[in-house]
C-alpha cells in the first residue's frame, strides 16, 4: 500500500513540476517539457517452481516498467493455507500467486481471481494447451495462465525387456502379462509400484475414460457432481488393487528412499508418469542412465489412443492486486511465448532445470524442445511421446474440494494395501465420504 501510494504520490509532484515548467518556458518562448521516468512497479509472487529465483532474475533484467519480488511461500497445501488466510483476511495477498489445475476451482469458489481476460490474457491465438486453458478459465473469465502440465507416458527398463524377451506392453492386458512374466525372471522384482499418490491415479483415471467430476460455476456455485465410482473409474483402480494384491506391483511410495534405489536397481521395472518425472528420476538413477526408454501409457482397447495427465501449475492474479495489468503482464511473461529456447531463456531454465513439461504451445511445439535428449534414455528424443500425449488429451473437470478428494482417497487405499479393506470397496467408500463432505459444506451433489 506505501510503495503503491508514494509511486502515485511522485506522479502527482511530476506532473504539477511539468505545468509548472511548461508555464515558465512558454513564457521565454521555449516548448520542450521533460518528465522524470517513473520507476518501475513491484509486483509481488508466490511460486515453488524449481530453479525460480533464475527465471525472475531474467525476468527483472529484461523489463524496465515492472519488477518481481518473489516468494517461496511454501509448496502446494503450504502456500495454499496462507492464501486461504489472507484472501479470508482481506489483505495481504500476493499479486500473482502459482495454484495447481486441481486447485482451481477451491480458490474460484471464493472469487479471489482478476479476470486477466480483461488485460490480454487470451488463447484464440492457441497459445496454450487448449485442455489447460479449459481449466485455467470459468466461461469468459479467465482465472489463470497456464505454465506447466504432466502428460502421461511409461517409462521402462529396455535393456530388462529386451534381455528376458518379454513384450513391452502396449495395451493393460499386456501390462499384466508382462507383470506376471518379470516374477518368473526374479520374484524380488515388480513391474512397477503403487505410489499412493492421489494425483498419479487420478491421471490413471482420466486414461481411463473417467471423469468423475463436474463442476460449472458459470452456471451455479452450488452444484457440483460426483460419480467416482463408476465402471470406467473401478476398473483403474481395481486393476492397480490386484497387482498390487498378487504381490505383481509394489505398494511403495514414489517418493520414498528405497522406490528411488528401487528403480536403479532393477527392482522396478517401470513407471508410468509424467513429462516431468524424467527429470526427477535423472537424478535418482546411478547405475542404470541409458537403460530406459518412454512409451505411450498402455491402452485399456488395443489400438486406441487415450491420455492422461498427473500435474501441472498455472499462475493466477489475486484481487487484492493493486495493478490488475501489471500482474496479468508477469503472470503471462514470466515463462512466455518464445519461438525459440534461447540458452539462458527463462523456458531453457524450466526445461532443461526445473524440467517443467510446457503448455505454451510454441515451446511444446518447439524442435529444440522435441528434440531434447536424455542421458538416462540412452540420448533418445522421448518429449515426441509426451507431447503426442498432450494434445490428444480430453476435457477433465475438478471440484472445489479437491483437496479433500485426494485425502480420502489416499486413506482408502493406505487401507486396501494393508488388507482392511477391499480394493473394490475403495471407491465406493470414497464415493459415499466425498458426497456427505460435499452436502456437509452446502453443496448440491449429482451423481
Amino acid at each position: 500500500m506505501e510503495r503503491n501510494y508514494m509511486i502515485k504520490s511522485k506522479k502527482r509532484i511530476a506532473a504539477f513540476s511539468a505545468i509548472a515548467l511548461g508555464i515558465i518556458l512558454s513564457t521565454t518562448g521555449l516548448s520542450a517539457v521533460t518528465q522524470a521516468s517513473a520507476a518501475p512497479v513491484k509486483i509481488k509472487v508466490w511460486a515453488w517452481y524449481p530453479n525460480f529465483k533464475e527465471v525472475v532474475e531474467i525476468f527483472n533484467a529484461t523489463h524496465s516498467d515492472v519488477q518481481v519480488e518473489w516468494t517461496n511461500a511454501g509448496a502446494g497445501g503450504d502456500e495454499y493455507t496462507k492464501l486461504k488466510t489472507c484472501i479470508k483476511a482481506k489483505k495481504g495477498c500476493p499479486d500473482v500467486a502459482m495454484i495447481e489445475f486441481q486447485t482451481l476451482p477451491t480458490f474460484a469458489i471464493l472469487d479471489p481471481f482478476v479476470d486477466m481476460g480483461k488485460y490480454g490474457a487470451t488463447n484464440k491465438d492457441g497459445r496454450y494447451a487448449a485442455w489447460a486453458w479449459a481449466q485455467s478459465t470459468s466461461g469468459t473469465k479467465v482465472n489463470a495462465i497456464p505454465v506447466d502440465g504432466g502428460p502421461m507416458a511409461m517409462l521402462y527398463r529396455k535393456d530388462l525387456f529386451t534381455k528376458n524377451n518379454i513384450k513391452v506392453p502396449t495395451t493393460w492386458a499386456e501390462y499384466k502379462e508382462a507383470a506376471v512374466a518379470i516374477k518368473k525372471v526374479n520374484p524380488d522384482q515388480f513391474i512397477g509400484t503403487y505410489g499412493n499418490d492421489s494425483g498419479w491415479a487420478t491421471g490413471l483415471m482420466w486414461q481411463g475414460g473417467c471423469t468423475p467430476y463436474k463442476y460449472n460455476m458459470t452456471k451455479s456455485k452450488a452444484n457440483v457432481g460426483i460419480k467416482l465410482n463408476q465402471a470406467s473409474c473401478k476398473k483403474v483402480i481395481n486393476f492397480w488393487g490386484d497387482l498390487v494384491t498378487n504381490k505383481l506391483a509394489d505398494d511403495k511410495s514414489f517418493w520414498a528412499t528405497d522406490t528411488g534405489k528401487g528403480y536403479d536397481t532393477g527392482k522396478y521395472w517401470t513407471w508410468v508418469a509424467a513429462g516431468w518425472t524424467p527429470g526427477y528420476l535423472s537424478g535418482q538413477l546411478k547405475d542404470t542412465i541409458g537403460d530406459w526408454a518412454v512409451a505411450p501409457t498402455p491402452q485399456w482397447t488395443a489400438g486406441a489412443d487415450v491420455h492422461g495427465d498427473w500435474g501441472g501449475s498455472s499462475f493466477t492474479v489475486m484481487n487484492q492486486t493493486k495493478q490488475p495489468a501489471l500482474a496479468t503482464k508477469v503472470a503471462m511473461e514470466l515463462y512466455p511465448t518464445q519461438n525459440k529456447i534461447t540458452k539462458g531463456s527463462a523456458w531453457d531454465i524450466g526445461l532443461n532445470s526445473a524440467f517443467l513439461y510446457p503448455l505454451v504451445t510454441k515451446v511444446e511445439s518447439n524442435p529444440e524442445f522435441a528434440n531434447y535428449t536424455y542421458k538416462i534414455f540412452g540420448d533418445a528424443k522421448v518429449n515426441p511421446t509426451y507431447i503426442h500425449a498432450s494434445q490428444k488429451l480430453g476435457p477433465f473437470e475438478w471440484t472445489p474440494f479437491q483437496d479433500f478428494v485426494y485425502a480420502t482417497m489416499a486413506d482408502e487405499t493406505t487401507l486396501a494395501i494393508s488388507g482392511k479393506t477391499q480394493w473394490s470397496a475403495v471407491l465406493d467408500t470414497v464415493q459415499a465420504k466425498v458426497v456427505a463432505y460435499a452436502k456437509k459444506q452446502g453443496f448440491k451433489v449429482t451423481a
